[in-house]
């Protein structure tokens, strides 16, 4: 459990810190939010991307723009690589990240290395330890409340 809700995530995915899943496959990395990220930031109602696919990109790097229900955040990435194409879909309707965010409502790919990211394990043992920040982080906060 984290706070009042459970933190379910798929064992065969991998995961970034900033709170993604990946789904490697055919030389791409595939990325979305967690089901924890998305019950805490509630409905997504506006998502940007401010760089465009063929991009390279560093870790941590701004790449875009969410509005929800309960946040406004920068969005960045979650590996150095290149980015290979966003979901256009979600650009019409960014409704698709919480009715499918496992399945249509993946964000982006990207060509880049999958070694730095976490086991489904790695990343719940990161949110028991991080709790507060990670709070904060998902909120928008992070860099006013340390």
């Amino acid at each position: 459990m984290m706070g009042k809700y459970p933190a379910v995530l798929p064992g065969e995915l991998l995961y970034a810190r900033n709170h993604m899943w990946c789904r490697p496959g055919n030389g791409r990395l595939r990325f979305g939010f967690t089901a924890y990220a998305v019950r805490l930031m509630k409905d997504v109602y506006f998502l940007e991307w401010v760089l465009s696919a063929g991009d390279r990109v560093h870790l941590l790097q701004h790449i875009g723009h969410i509005e929800t229900s309960k946040a406004n955040s920068d969005l960045f990435a979650p590996a150095d690589g290149t980015l290979a194409e966003f979901n256009a879909a979600l650009l019409d309707d960014p409704a698709g990240i919480n009715a499918d965010g496992y399945g249509d409502g993946w964000l982006f790919e990207m060509e880049a290395d999958p070694a730095p990211l976490w086991t489904a394990e790695q990343y719940y043992r990161f949110l028991d330890e991080n709790w507060e920040k990670t709070q904060r982080f998902i909120k928008g906060k992070i860099n006013t409340e340390e």
